[in-house]
């Protein structure tokens, strides 16, 4: 198995972030332009929760930046250990997946229960992920 094969899922990441990224900008802004908020009045985030009624894509941008940051980093280790293999490929992929399924669900419908769902299997497949690079490092 080429070694490369493991950032595949990093790029749909990346690709997911800028997606829920620019659909929290126009969200953002099309609110702005229409309730003719002015950017000064949304400087703080306290502001910003008085002010922007649909905060589901910025609260999905910010879930973007907490497990994930942990499956960034399994993947260099996984890649530089040289435990590249169909089972870490195999759960990055699971990982993104569900972060794919909720960011999906929050940025649309947010019924919590199912984002909750999708939140919980890809935590399951990441700290595995992180057991098999645990056990390959120590072994």
């Amino acid at each position: 198995m080429s070694d490369q094969q493991i950032f595949y899922p990093v790029l749909v990441m990346a690709g997911l972030t800028f997606v829920v990224w620019w659909r929290m900008f126009f969200t953002r802004v099309g609110q702005m332009k229409r309730e003719r908020i002015h950017p000064q009045a949304v400087a703080t985030s306290a502001q910003a929760a008085s002010k922007l009624t649909d905060s589901r894509a910025a609260d999905n941008f910010r879930n973007l930046f907490e497990l994930p940051v942990l499956f960034y980093l399994a993947v260099v280790v996984a890649a530089q250990a040289d435990l590249v293999t169909p089972v870490t490929v195999g759960l990055a992929w699971a990982f993104v997946l569900m972060r794919v399924l909720h960011s999906w669900i929050q940025c649309t419908y947010n019924k919590v229960m199912h984002r909750f769902k999708a939140y919980i299997a890809g935590g399951a497949a990441l700290w595995t992920m992180w057991g098999v690079i645990a056990w390959g490092l120590l072994k």
